[in-house]
């Protein structure tokens, strides 16, 4: 039986942190699918739209030939019953991470009893980094390309400089 696992994130901008997660992932199971979300609560406050932030991810992982990306409206749970995931991955950066996740891992649980979540910790190198923060950065003129993936990093910047 394939073991597939989703990655689901708002990804506004996909950082260095993200992929990190994605290429341990991407060892872990037969196959990973990066799921570009909606985040409610960040409603009207993304720079880049699901479209692009899709293929933003997608040229990140090209060298991954297990990952896909995709994305999805709507409870996550659902999703992983519609792809055959029986995991759902997720990076913690901190113990103050943990709280929220710990809450969506227990209601997926119970809405799929199917599917487990599966917690990575971040690497020290990327335990700092949030799309929030990386955004903010940028817009005051700090140089980000040590945050976000090279291959998206001329891209990134243009387009949250041009807000």
């Amino acid at each position: 039986m394939e073991r597939i696992a989703i990655y689901p994130g708002s990804f506004d901008p996909v950082t260095s942190g993200h992929l990190e997660i994605i290429r341990r992932s991407a060892r872990l199971f037969d196959k990973i699918i990066v799921v570009v979300m909606t985040n409610y609560r960040k409603t009207g406050s993304y720079a880049f739209s699901v479209d692009e932030r899709v293929e933003l991810i997608r040229k990140c992982i090209g060298d991954l030939p297990n990952v896909s990306v995709d994305s999805y409206m709507g409870l996550l749970a659902d999703y992983a019953k519609k792809t055959g995931a029986t995991a759902i991955v997720k990076g913690l950066r901190a113990v103050s991470d943990f709280e929220d996740e710990f809450q969506q891992a227990l209601i997926n649980k119970k809405l799929n009893g199917d599917v487990e979540t599966v917690f990575l910790a971040a690497s020290s190198e990327h335990m700092f980094l949030s799309s929030s923060v990386i955004k903010q950065v940028c817009q005051l003129g700090g140089d980000i390309s040590l945050f976000i993936p090279k291959e998206i990093s001329q891209e990134v910047i243009e387009k949250i400089k041009k807000g």
